[in-house]
């Protein structure tokens, strides 16, 4: 059974080869290319050395074989994804613009990556989980989808496993204080949370950042780490609090780097890593994410990453 269980979307994205074009142009897409938060997330933790499943959902097509073929080479275990012969994988299309700011078209809501629900998560998988982590994309997908995120969430808290999410909200785009409710049964029981500076401020609505991280904390988070992108990362407890500069990377295409960054929180966490180091070893993980095209496609091993951080 893997150390590290996620919930959630399993898709591929396309995106245009070229940056600045809009969508309503007629232009080139490159793709597809492995993606999806949760299994961008497991798939990082595989390559980072630790044991990791998904459970979630693909169609009987090709885009489905292409993305369980890459999680099952990289070291997830997918035998708790499940293959729709009646819904087709779900896609995702992206823009970029020279702004460093990027646009999505979804073809989510009718495909098989929202059809897990409570009833595919079964307690038994549990039983070798050290983490589970929970993405607010998946929570707001739908009820069911949803409802499956709940359950885990609930399993994990009744066998002291730790618990880990990542608000991964598009603010401009959703209902902010219906998405409130809805994420609020899991980051508050979560162990460590992983908002960037705008989630953050959404969750607490306290606009300093600092003091919104201790208010979460009082709740009983036991880590808060912020994400800032090309600025590295923040990261609070109850005793203490560290700014940790980011690496120096060239930035190809930064969709997944969040997740990575999740990704080595978690892996730091069930190692026991002083706090710094933990900093340092996300801020690598996030920031080596960020040097390829494709989502999963800057994902490095561990070896790779203790190298990057030792230069």
């Amino acid at each position: 059974m893997p150390e590290v269980i996620t919930i959630g979307e399993i898709l591929v994205e396309v995106m245009r080869k070229e940056v600045g074009v809009p969508f309503k142009e007629t232009s080139d897409f490159v793709g597809p290319y492995p993606s999806g938060a949760p299994a961008i997330f497991a798939d990082a933790v595989a390559r980072l050395g630790r044991s990791s499943g998904i459970i979630g959902g693909v169609g009987r097509d090709e885009f489905g074989e292409f993305i369980l073929d890459r999680l099952r080479e990289d070291g997830v275990d997918i035998s708790r994804a499940q293959k729709s012969k009646d819904l087709s994988t779900g896609v995702a299309f992206v823009t970029y613009f020279s702004d460093g700011s990027r646009k999505f078209i979804y073809h989510m809501d009718n495909s098989a990556a929202g059809i897990i629900n409570d009833q595919d998560v079964d307690k038994n998988y549990f039983e070798g989980a050290t983490a589970v982590h929970i993405n607010g994309s998946s929570l707001t997908m739908g009820k069911k989808m949803r409802e499956a995120c709940y359950r885990a969430v609930k399993i994990a808290v009744n066998e002291n496993i730790m618990v880990s999410f990542d608000p991964n909200i598009r603010l401009e785009l959703k209902d902010l204080e219906k998405t409130r409710e809805i994420i609020s049964p899991v980051f508050e029981v979560a162990d460590v949370v992983t908002p960037n500076v705008e989630e953050i401020r959404w969750m607490t609505g306290n606009k300093n950042e600092e003091k919104a991280a201790k208010s979460l904390l009082k709740g009983g988070i036991q880590i808060v780490a912020v994400k800032r992108g090309g600025e590295g990362c923040e990261l609070y407890t109850g005793d203490e609090s560290l700014t940790l500069p980011p690496f120096d990377v060239e930035e190809v295409d930064p969709t997944g780097a969040g997740d990575a960054f999740s990704a080595a929180m978690v892996v730091g966490m069930m190692e026991e890593m002083p706090l710094e180091k933990l900093g340092r070893f996300a801020n690598a993980v996030g920031g080596r994410a960020v040097t390829a095209k494709g989502a999963m496609e800057g994902l490095a091993k561990r070896e790779e990453i203790e190298e990057m951080i030792k230069a």
